[in-house]
């Protein structure tokens, strides 16, 4: 008599599995201390800008359409404590004033990665069940979550380490790594984590063709909102391709060298964060411009005179040497959305005023007599070897005068880049400047202590209080903090 041994069959793990399976299966313990604190720094920094944001024109339509929802459940506008949304509208709302002033961080490979992924996690957790604590450390798992999964989306296409120049990655990354946040923060299984994941990949996509214009900060928006909303269909039991991350018809479609790759093992899990930091900008305009703003900042001082004014009729030629980035080649820009992506704006206000501002942005400063008059002189040059990458791009700017001298400076890497980044006491005074300008100087206090001691804060609750203006007393911020033991 013959006897037979049914043996299982073995499938290989997916991308999209293995990635379903690590978002499901990271905990507290897989933070690191230099994670802890970079990611501390970057909540605290969209924070500030977030809350500077609501100031905007393009925050307040987006509330005006907004406020024709209703729900049972509503969730925090930030710096409003006079109505509230549904929680992926107020994630919409919150995300677009992340990137109203495009004041947001930036990672490499190129993207925003905060504003996608905190907006959907501070409003989740107001409609989670009140017997369901939502602690800062757990804020700080999922936020990372999020983070983590934007970049590693990002490393899989070398085309990606460019800046973009078909799409937005925030639409695409963005709106996953906010799936994946909001999953995480859910406890949701590793079935509903594969859901949330493709779900949102049909989400996913914004056009740059929108960059310089009122519509960009949407983008963001919709990646919180749309993330958020894939994972609560995910949570309902809706089902997408489950290789959505292996497949050129999935995530490839972004990517014309779309190459997969599993993630490290939860037993010894490495974050990408760990490796490289986010840059942190100082004034609200696209990244590439802080590289001119710096090298002219180096070289005004060889040209500025008694009274700290610049001698514009002296001047006869500025060349910029910067990458062929297109959409930030703006000789004559007529917004404050164009003058925040040309180059040429950041060399002329930084030649003029010495440094650039909130302010410089305003219709009165772009539409200046003399800094239109150092714009007629500017032009960009683009060397072979300044390829279009924020980890190595560099500018160099050469000033010509009438009478033949022509002083030049460089400028390698900026300060606020991952490589010189800015320093506790500056990221703090951005935020007390940004916050300061909406809520009061106790709620703004509040924020940083809060976000200081997040991983020892038990209920984030006081967050939410803090943003919307509400005032939280002393004793009950005590009451969220407890000090655990090492």
């Amino acid at each position: 008599m013959f006897s037979f041994k049914l043996r299982p069959l073995f499938f290989p793990q997916t991308i999209t599995e293995n990635f379903a399976n690590v978002i499901h299966g990271l905990n507290a313990s897989h933070l690191t201390d230099l994670v802890i604190q970079r990611s501390k720094r970057m909540i605290l920094d969209t924070l500030g800008v977030g809350l500077l944001g609501t100031s905007t024109e393009v925050f307040h339509k987006a509330i005006q359409y907004s406020k024709i929802y209703r729900s049972d459940v509503s969730s925090t506008v930030w710096g409003h404590s006079d109505f509230r949304l549904p929680p992926l509208y107020a994630a919409f709302v919150n995300g677009v004033a992340v990137h109203s002033m495009d004041f947001d961080d930036t990672w490499h490979p190129a993207t925003h990665p905060s504003g996608a992924v905190l907006p959907a996690l501070l409003a989740l957790s107001e409609v989670l069940p009140q017997k369901q604590k939502f602690s800062g450390l757990d804020l700080l798992l999922a936020f990372n979550v999020g983070i983590e999964v934007q970049g590693r989306l990002m490393h899989f296409s070398n085309e990606a380490s460019y800046v973009p120049k078909r799409f937005h990655p925030p639409s695409v990354v963005g709106t996953i790594g906010s799936a994946a946040a909001t999953a995480k923060l859910l406890a949701l299984d590793q079935f509903k984590c594969k859901a949330a994941l493709a779900v949102a990949a049909s989400y996913a996509g914004a056009p740059m063709a929108n960059a310089a214009t009122q519509t960009k900060p949407l983008h963001i928006g919709n990646a919180a909102r749309h993330g958020l909303e894939a994972t609560c269909f995910a949570s309902l039991g809706l089902q997408g391709n489950k290789q959505i991350l292996d497949m050129e018809s999935g995530l490839g479609a972004f990517y014309t060298d779309y190459a997969p790759q599993f993630l490290p093992t939860l037993q010894s899990y490495s974050w990408l964060l760990d490796q490289q930091d986010v840059a942190i900008k100082r004034f609200p305009a696209h990244l590439g411009t802080h590289w001119v703003a710096d090298a002219v900042s180096s070289l005004r001082k060889y040209l500025v005179e008694s009274d700290d004014s610049v001698p514009i009729s002296r001047i006869k030629r500025i060349v910029v040497k910067v990458p062929d980035v297109r959409y930030v080649n703006r000789p004559f820009p007529n917004s404050e959305h164009e003058a925040r992506h040309s180059f040429q704006f950041a060399a002329c206000t930084t030649l003029l005023d010495g440094s650039i501002s909130i302010q410089s942005f305003s219709d009165q400063n772009i539409s200046r007599p003399e800094l239109k008059e150092l714009l007629s002189k500017t032009k960009l040059e683009h060397p072979a070897d300044n390829k279009p990458s924020f980890d190595n791009l560099y500018c160099e700017v050469n000033v010509t005068l009438q009478d033949g001298k022509v002083f030049s400076e460089r400028c390698d890497t900026f300060y606020g880049h991952w490589r010189k980044p800015l320093s506790t006491e500056d990221l703090k005074k951005k935020f007390h400047s940004n916050a300061s300008s909406v809520l009061s100087v106790e709620a703004t206090e509040g924020i940083i202590e809060t976000v200081d001691n997040l991983e020892k804060v038990e209920d984030c609750f006081v967050l939410s209080a803090f943003l919307k203006r509400d005032t939280v007393n002393q004793s009950t911020f005590k009451n969220v903090l407890t000090l655990k033991n090492n």
